[in-house]
């Protein structure tokens, strides 16, 4: 379906011209040279090409079919772009790791290799009825790692003693709009195909609104403070913590939980994990994983004395341990004997 609205092609075709200009001073004229800003470019790059292939579609009768294939090999690479960004803006990359490079050329390889092997031109049926799925999974499957990438940011949003940084509202902002057009695209795939282009140029728009902002704009393309960079906790503070973790440990028991994870029990202290894993590991000495082994095992000490009715694999599940093998490597480890031995002392 062709359209010949003057105004609809001007919505669509402005964000698409100011994508490329924005992607170009990314990729060449900064005056920071940020390992962040070439993705940033690289992801806006990718995105605006997709865009001018739809709009292309949508408003000319003509189908060059090399530029239908450009748009959707453009597609293939705007989720890796997006989520290396995310990444190396949270991780505060310097450089780019060779592992990244590889992950990288790999896909362009593999994109460039298949659209050389089998071309739109030829192979039209192949790109529109198969491989287009694929790419649009590929998109998908970076947009889930990059919301995973994002989970102790998004956690920010819901805690009220933590505020969300400009740079990290950004980095939601980005990823929230990939999703936008991600499932614009999807939907118009189904319904109207003028959709995702729309979404486009507004999604654009809005980011350029947030940037519009002074304080933002000199926030936004800054180093994120390092996970474990964060205010050392006072000895005041580990004395409160340790006290109050160590009564939801006896009131509520999480040890007994074989999956109960850092999360769990940094939400029920109303802290994020980082300030737990730092407490722990800081304040404590001890990782996540040894100090619900020390209360586990305490446990079991406790049931070994008490109750000679249990078997002792009995004994470990009751304790919170998830198989009989690791109940006794680990008690053994940490009280000298085996499980059996501490019975009959």
């Amino acid at each position: 379906m062709t359209f010949d609205n003057p105004i609809l092609f001007f919505l669509c075709s402005i964000g698409v011209f100011n994508g490329f200009l924005v992607s170009i001073y990314f990729l060449f004229f900064t005056k920071e040279k940020r390992i962040q800003n070439t993705f940033f470019g690289l992801m806006v790059t990718m995105l605006s090409l997709r865009i001018a292939k739809s709009v292309y579609v949508i408003f000319s009768e003509s189908r060059d079919k090399l530029i239908l294939q450009i748009g959707l090999s453009a597609c293939f690479l705007i989720g890796v772009s997006l989520f290396y960004y995310i990444k190396s803006s949270l991780d505060n990359k310097k450089q780019v790791p060779l592992s990244w490079k590889l992950h990288y050329l790999i896909l362009v390889l593999l994109i460039v290799g298949i659209g050389l092997v089998r071309p739109y031109q030829f192979y039209d049926v192949f790109w529109n009825h198969f491989f287009v799925y694929f790419i649009y999974s590929v998109w998908f499957v970076y947009l889930v790692l990059t919301g995973f990438t994002l989970k102790d940011v998004i956690s920010k949003l819901f805690q009220k003693a933590i505020k969300v940084t400009a740079s990290e509202s950004w980095l939601l902002a980005v990823f929230l709009g990939n999703v936008l057009i991600f499932s614009a695209y999807i939907l118009g795939y189904f319904y109207l195909y003028l959709i995702g282009t729309i979404t486009f140029s507004v999604v654009f728009y809005v980011l350029l609104i947030f940037l519009l902002s002074k304080n933002n704009r000199d926030k936004v393309f800054k180093d994120i403070p390092q996970k474990y960079k964060a205010k050392k906790i006072t000895n005041e503070e580990a004395n409160r913590l340790e006290q109050k973790l160590k009564e939801i440990m006896e009131q509520k028991m999480f040890y007994k939980n074989t999956n109960i994870k850092l999360a769990d029990i940094a939400k029920e202290l109303n802290i994020t994990q980082h300030q737990l894993s730092q407490f722990l590991n800081d304040n404590l000495g001890k990782s996540f994983a040894l100090f619900i082994n020390e209360y586990r095992i305490e446990e079991a000490k406790k049931i070994l004395k008490e109750n000679n009715q249990f078997t002792l694999e009995a004994i470990g599940f009751e304790a919170g341990f998830s198989s009989k093998s690791n109940f006794y490597a680990t008690f053994k480890k940490m009280v000298g004997v085996t499980p059996s031995v501490y019975r009959g002392s």
